[in-house]
């Protein structure tokens, strides 16, 4: 297919990242992508969507991955998935000999190997530079359920309208589904049985990078996880934080053993994010070299420093990301054209371990099986009677609403346009009753 025409086919579809920011996937095509990567790493702990989607829709993933890597006139597609993954690994290679430009980099099972510039260097030997985008490099990411999704819009005429999600922790029977998009969290934890603690909290997203939800909010298109625990968890504890508290702590207990920086993914790739400093300087509020407050854009926010590698259990990544925050309301922008330094030679002993991660986070009694169900389950055991789904689940311009309070819908229905500039259009995700309109989202009354 020629490039234009597939960049509207998944803009008018509602096509973005399946995860992380939820960046249109059409303004990823690019004629300058010498290599194309899908990501099957599942970065966050106890995710399992992508391996079990790549199990079951491997033919499909693999011919709209090619058909991708043909349009952008890529010379090669690399697919990055974890080594562990064998069931994945071996449908894989069921069918890749057909494809002579495909090949598969095996990862380590490290945490954050599903972020984005990790991912690159360790498939491809680039290194992105700091606050730089892929294509710079050459490459382009996808990963595995946003492939699907081109698929079902190519092959099936289906837009994006519902997301796989896998509801585990203190649940009876976890459960890995797809649901439409804009049900409630609550009705969605639902479908994995009875909750099993007194106070449950949700997690949406994953443990390291995701955030505390309660039952009224809503899946969207970037929702990969809902994981309840209970109240008193720790990890639940650290999300509760308060900014004031975790300053004081800094400065009483940050003993500079620099361990934060040593572990960290991106500074082992030459950026200059030195959480170590960062804290030293933030606890004192000392404000001499600025560079260490403006590097804290180079942060992907992974969340080892504090979850994993500080000895003191000190919040290097929430108070970095206060501080990012202020500096963007402030106007602040992040310095440009910053070269990376040198990858350090020790970086391939400094990988953070997966299965250690959990157990750092009290998470290993919940890495069980969440079995992937087939795609209509939700709607053999009824349980989402109203969905609420907002009109910006991506990066860019909110899309702007073209039905009004009381209109009949059909599932799949346009009900919102792609905005002017980086946007994508919102569809329907059941037949109903248009309840309710405004600038931020859409309720639409199941029937």
């Amino acid at each position: 297919m020629e490039m234009q025409a597939l960049k509207q086919v998944l803009q008018e579809n509602g096509i973005v990242g399946a995860g992380g920011a939820g960046f249109p996937t059409y303004a990823k095509l690019d004629p300058r992508a010498e290599v194309i990567l899908m990501n099957c790493a599942e970065c966050e702990p106890l995710l399992k969507l992508h391996r079990q989607l790549m199990e079951q829709q491997a033919e499909a993933i693999l011919r709209t991955f090619d058909g991708i890597a043909r349009t952008v006139g890529a010379k090669e597609a690399v697919i990055g998935i974890k080594r562990e993954y064998k069931a994945a690994v071996k449908a894989i290679e069921t069918y890749i000999d057909a494809y002579p430009d495909m090949r598969i980099q095996l990862l380590d099972s490290a945490y954050p190997m599903g972020d984005e510039v990790v991912l690159i260097y360790e498939a491809t030997g680039r290194v992105i530079r700091p606050g730089g985008l892929p294509i710079e490099e050459g490459v382009a990411v996808f990963n595995v359920e946003t492939v699907y999704n081109v698929y079902r819009a190519l092959e099936r005429r289906t837009p994006v309208i519902d997301k796989l999600v896998s509801v585990v922790g203190e649940v009876e029977h976890p459960i890995t589904l797809r649901v439409p998009i804009g049900a409630s969290i609550g009705d969605v934890a639902a479908y994995a049985g009875g909750i099993k603690v007194k106070e449950p909290v949700y997690l949406v997203g994953g443990p390291m990078m995701g955030n505390l939800a309660t039952e009224h909010d809503v899946v969207t298109k970037t929702t990969n996880a809902i994981i309840v625990l209970d109240k008193g968890h720790a990890l639940i504890q650290r999300k509760n934080r308060n900014a004031a508290i975790d300053l004081k702590r800094a400065a009483s207990s940050c003993c500079q053993c620099e361990t934060c920086t040593s572990l960290c993914p991106r500074h082992a790739l030459g950026h200059p994010i030195e959480p170590h400093k960062f804290m030293r300087s933030a606890a004192n509020k000392d404000f001499q070299d600025t560079n260490v407050f403006l590097n804290t854009f180079f942060c992907s926010s992974c969340g080892l420093c504090e979850n994993f590698s500080c000895p003191q259990g000190l919040s290097p990544r929430s108070l970095i990301a206060d501080y990012k925050l202020g500096l963007r309301k402030a106007g602040v922008k992040p310095p440009a054209n910053v070269e990376p330094a040198p990858v350090k030679e020790s970086r391939e002993y400094r990988k953070a371990p997966e299965e250690r991660l959990e157990a750092r986070l009290g998470l290993s009694r919940y890495n069980v099986d969440a079995p992937l169900q087939p795609e209509d389950f939700w709607r053999k055991e009824q349980r989402i009677h109203k969905v609420k789904i907002l009109l910006s689940q991506h990066i860019g311009a909110p899309a702007v609403p073209t039905v009004e309070k009381g209109a009949q819908v059909k599932c799949g229905q346009c009900i919102a346009n792609p905005a002017q500039g980086l946007s994508v259009g919102i569809h329907a995700s059941v037949d109903g009753r248009v309840q309710e309109v405004t600038e931020r989202y859409i309720v639409i009354v199941c029937q």
